[in-house]
């Protein structure tokens, strides 16, 4: 019996594979390009449409672009949500039509993640697609970088299912990572639209104003931050995106023995997370889990110190001149699942760590061991263009003018 309902899940599980893969064929080779088609026999407007793929609001990516434009009162502004990973499929096939529709008549759109909607169609010259890219740099791979690791999906189904196809510009954080972007994107022949115009969020990091705000905030919410040093601990996910883990190694009682008087410990997850590492009663005061009541800028402001592993916002944090370092413990799998686009010992500013014993030396000694230069050389090096004036700079692109 149980044989049997082995056999009947497996091709249960095979049929809806098989079914998933004739639909993803029809929407994206027939339906959506004819209703771009259809639409797109309108007049084009002045219009600029902004994809979320997964959020629920405008990200970060794209708040100050929005704000500018919406300053300017002669553009109309839509967002679209799919809603990936939060509604189910229908309703989310329904925020694709409708997407594909408002793009087929606008002038600008605006995206910052991978996606097959904007590489499905055949796009009318009149409009641009603009990737404002998720992140700075260019640390772990991505795109067609990933081809046939096991993070990434074949290169037939990349090449059957572009995600990364038809960007009139694509805007980086400096000239050096370049390379990189043409190669994920596909873009090797279309380098000229690969442009280091800055990341229109990190202009943030300039206004003293957003900083002031950012530690009246931290120190408001966690009380606990008063009068201490803050250690960010941002890392990025394991696994898939669908069922995205946070690393939990690191033994915080002994954090909080050797630091707890001077520091304490702000985690932040990383948003495809669901299910976050529990932090004992014991260290509460110390270790806290901020992921839902301060966003990454805020943090990123505050830290005296950032642990991270393989995230780019260490380019960001680049920006203000402070002590990194990276709690790397399973570095060789990582490797093997993922890859990264320079030697990773090599182009970390700070200290690669496997324990956390070696954390906490490097923490109690940052008098003689952090090498500020180091930080300033990476950051000349990946981040160059981030000056605050990115999102002048992209929107004069984009408009023209």
């Amino acid at each position: 019996m149980r044989l049997v309902k082995k056999i009947i899940h497996g091709i249960a599980w095979r049929a809806r594979r098989v079914i998933g893969r004739m639909h993803k064929c029809y929407t994206l080779k027939f339906r959506y390009p004819a209703i771009y088609q259809k639409e797109s026999r309108k007049p084009v407007k002045e219009k600029a449409v902004f994809l979320e793929r997964r959020g629920v609001q405008l990200s970060d990516n794209f708040e100050l672009v929005y704000e500018e434009l919406k300053k300017r009162g002669d553009i109309e502004l839509v967002s679209c949500f799919i809603g990936e990973g939060r509604l189910g499929r229908w309703e989310q096939w329904k925020n694709n039509a409708a997407f594909i529709k408002e793009i087929a008549t606008a002038k600008y759109v605006f995206i910052n993640d991978s996606t097959t909607l904007v590489s499905c169609i055949e796009p009318r010259p009149e409009t641009k697609i603009v990737q404002l890219w998720h992140a700075c740099g260019a640390f772990k791979k991505f795109g067609y970088s990933t081809a046939d690791k096991i993070f990434g999906g074949s290169r037939k189904e990349l090449e059957q299912f572009p995600l990364h196809k038809n960007f009139s510009l694509v805007t980086v954080s400096s000239p050096e990572v370049i390379w990189a972007y043409a190669e994920a994107f596909h873009m090797e022949d279309k380098k000229e639209n690969i442009v280091a115009a800055g990341i229109s969020r990190t202009d943030v990091f300039f206004d003293k104003g957003k900083i002031q705000a950012a530690y009246e905030k931290v120190h408001q919410l966690v009380p606990q931050s008063c009068n201490k040093k803050i250690i960010l601990y941002a890392p990025t996910f394991r696994g898939r995106v669908a069922c995205a883990e946070s690393p939990d190694k690191m033994n915080l009682v002994k954090m909080k023995k050797a630091l707890g008087d001077e520091y304490v410990i702000l985690n932040k997850h990383h948003p495809f997370v669901k299910q976050r590492p529990e932090i004992s009663k014991e260290v509460q005061d110390f270790s806290i889990d901020v992921t839902d009541i301060l966003t990454i800028e805020e943090l990123l402001m505050v830290s005296d110190i950032c642990i991270s592993d393989y995230s780019s916002l260490i380019f960001e944090y680049s920006l203000f001149e402070r002590p990194m370092l990276f709690f790397a413990y399973d570095l060789d799998e990582y490797f093997d699942w993922r890859g990264f686009y320079y030697d990773y010992s090599e182009m970390t500013p700070g200290p690669v760590c496997k324990t956390t014993e070696d954390i906490i030396d490097y923490i109690e000694n940052l008098k003689t061991k952090f090498d500020r230069q180091k930080i300033v050389d990476f950051r000349e090096k990946f981040m160059s263009s981030c000056d605050g004036k990115s999102t002048q700079r992209i929107l004069e692109m984009v408009l023209g003018n």
